[in-house]
């Protein structure tokens, strides 16, 4: 039983994989994070894409 005690304590301080972890949340929250941000800015980049090809186009023809 002391021996389990031992590992799980080893295993409780072990901190090698730590920063996988915070890298893959950090990452998963900025995906969260563009998705929740896309339909509110859709709009407008379809705006401004619409104004440059209308600029565009009235100086090429």
């Amino acid at each position: 039983m002391k021996k389990l005690r031992g590992f799980a304590w080893e295993l409780w301080k072990d901190d090698c994989g730590q920063d996988l972890v915070e890298y893959a949340l950090a990452a998963g929250l900025v995906a969260v994070a563009a998705v929740a941000c896309m339909p509110g800015l859709s709009g407008t980049v379809n705006t401004v894409f619409s104004k440059i090809g209308s600029i565009i186009n009235a100086n090429i023809n």
